[in-house]
Formats: C-alpha cells, structure tokens, sequence
C-alpha cells in the first residue's frame, strides 16, 4: 500500500533533505521525480499536514521544498476506549496496525485472572509499530495505551463501561459506546462474572468461539465501522 504521508522526527523547515530509507522508498520504490509533491507530517506537530515538492533529486538524497501547511486531523467519527486483559505480546502487537485504522482512540491494559501477567508492554515500541498503519492510512493520532491493576480499578474509574462476554443480549445498537472490557483468553472467571455482573454485558451473533485479539477487532469494527 502507497503512503498517504511520511511521519517525520526532525523539526519542521522550509526545505528538507531526505536520505536513507525514506529517500529508498520515495525515489527507488515509488519513483517520484522532481516536481512531484509530497504529504509529510511532523511527530512535533502531527495533526498539521504539510506539503513539499521535490526540487532536487541526486543517487543518495532528495531535497523537498514547502508549498503549503493546514490543520487536517483524521480520526474515527466516535472515540471508543478499549479495555484489554493483558494476553500474549505477540498477539497484542499483530492487531495493533488494524485497530489504529479501524480508529480505537485508547487502549488500557489490565491485568484480569487468566491474563499473562509476566509479560511486559513496551509503549514506544507499539507507538512504532503504529507509525507505518498511520501513514498508510492517513491517520493523525497515536493510539493512547495505559494500564490497570485490575478490573476492579477500572470499573470503579470508568462505571459505563459495557462488558464483551457469553451471555443472552447481543450487541444491535452500538450507539453511545464509549468503552469496552474484553477478557484474556479463556475469558472471565466466576469470580470476575459476578464482579460484572452490574455492568452491561454483551454478546455478538457467532456460534464460534473468539480468540481474544480477534474479539477486539471484531467488537471495535462493530462500534467504529
């Protein structure tokens, strides 16, 4: 897939030299020539878009010159926050890249029962496995990502939050969704159940039993999409 932008460190100038891997991917892979403009964004100043054309293009740089800047942010239409029992890393980080372009605005951690509580979240590094979902489908913002020591704590912090379990209701209206909790694998525990049982529960219209990254997506594209 092409990108929509380039997401930059360096500070913001009115002419820029690209080398490396980004000058590999515009001019070898893309093959952009001079006078072709280009769509960057700053991690400084993500939600304005800017806009460069190529002036001057030789074996290892491109230089780009700045033709224009605005505020254009891209997000979901609704912010939905998810709450995640913590699973496997590997699990976590393979759905990271189609959650951002589905639109989750915040992700917290929690450590449930069933969850596997020794493994440890590396934020930046989510944050750079987003970075090529997010130039690629134009979106402006990181996913926020924090964590809870139990549900408990959650609940008590954030007492709307719906809960994505095996029951009788399934979800059909998914209007005023602000926040969901989705278990680990193997779900909820008795113990768990009974603590939720005040909040309000749902289901959706499967026979088959979800793993828990596939329930994440398939409840976030529900609300977002």
């Amino acid at each position: 897939m092409d990108l929509i932008y380039l997401l930059l460190d360096e500070k913001r100038e009115e002419s820029l030299t690209l080398k490396g891997e980004n000058f590999k991917y515009l001019i070898k892979v893309r093959r952009h020539s001079v006078d072709d403009v280009i769509n960057i964004r700053y991690k400084e100043d993500i939600i304005t878009l800017y806009k460069y054309k190529m002036s001057y293009i030789d074996g290892r740089k491109v230089q780009l010159d700045l033709v224009s800047s605005l505020k254009e942010e891209v997000k979901a239409n609704q912010k939905l926050h998810i709450a995640w029992c913590k699973i496997d890393i590997k699990s976590i980080e393979k759905v990271l890249p189609s959650l951002s372009e589905i639109g989750v605005d915040r992700i917290s951690f929690i450590s449930c029962d069933r969850s596997q509580n020794n493994i440890k979240l590396d934020f930046k590094r989510f944050e750079r496995i987003l970075e090529a979902s997010m130039q690629q489908s134009g979106r402006s913002s990181y996913i926020k990502f924090d964590i809870y020591k139990n549900i408990e704590e959650f609940i008590e912090e954030f007492p709307d939050t719906k809960v994505f379990d095996f029951c009788e209701n399934s979800l059909n209206d998914s209007s005023g969704f602000q926040r969901v909790l989705i278990g680990s694998e193997g779900g909820f525990t008795q113990e768990e159940k009974k603590f939720l049982s005040s909040q309000d529960v749902f289901k959706l219209e499967t026979p088959m039993v979800l793993r828990s990254e596939s329930a994440v997506m398939a409840v976030a594209s529900k609300i977002l999409l």
